[in-house]
């Protein structure tokens, strides 16, 4: 089976490292706080294209890269800042090992793009574990996200996988809206800030309060494992 994981409140909680220097990205780039930024599931690049509405600009790619080459050093250093308190969330070390052990291959399907997926992955230890990835450098739309995902695990591995055999681990109703878009399935944990009868609410298919304890053999319909 083929295992995509979010990374934002699934697989790490940065302790506010992200949002902050998103926020100082966008008073440096724009000029101006600018809105209320929603980051639960959204793209990064669906974040600036609702910057740019936000301030009345026309899509300008060489801005959003400005906003980009902004964001990734401020992100990183706080990742280094003890006093963001990032940390690997519960269960997930456990995990990934015990994925990794029974020969599954394991991939991202997150909104950040790839160059600040790999700067969290990396700086918790946990890049190694993830051979490809769909990011939100590849289409603005999350619900796009999971075809790319299929081609490049096809890529990698150089097996085709079907939607029946992959599962996607996230934390938001727009992770379980990216895998049902693609026909995939979908365990949704409660470990960002949508609680577990919100999740299962937005139709997720195995709602978890963690990654404690979790395997394959969890799922109540009939996986291939």
């Amino acid at each position: 089976m083929l295992i995509l994981f979010d990374i934002d409140c699934t697989l790490v909680d940065t302790g506010g490292a992200g949002m902050s220097a998103l926020t100082a990205a966008v008073i440096e780039v724009f000029g101006d706080e600018g809105p209320p930024l929603d980051l639960a599931g959204s793209t990064d690049s669906g974040i600036v294209r609702g910057l740019f509405e936000h301030f009345q600009l026309s899509y300008d790619a060489a801005l959003e890269e400005k906003f980009y080459l902004s964001y990734l050093p401020k992100m990183e250093a706080n990742l280094h800042d003890a006093s963001f308190s990032g940390r690997i969330l519960d269960g997930v070390i456990e995990l990934l090992a015990l994925l990794e052990d029974q020969k599954h291959p394991l991939g991202l399907m997150t909104g950040n793009i790839k160059r600040g997926a790999v700067v969290k992955a990396s700086h918790y230890g946990l890049a190694g574990y993830f051979g490809f990835g769909s990011y939100g450098d590849d289409h603005w739309d999350r619900n796009k996200l999971g075809p790319i995902a299929l081609e490049r695990a096809e890529m990698t591995t150089g097996k085709k996988f079907t939607a029946d055999e992959t599962l996607v681990i996230g934390d938001t109703p727009k992770d379980v809206a990216c895998a049902h878009a693609f026909d995939a399935k979908c365990v949704a944990v409660a470990t960002g800030s949508f609680n577990e009868d919100q999740l299962r609410e937005c139709g997720a298919d195995l709602v978890v309060p963690n990654l404690v304890g979790f395997s394959l053999a969890n799922l109540p319909w009939n996986a291939r494992a």
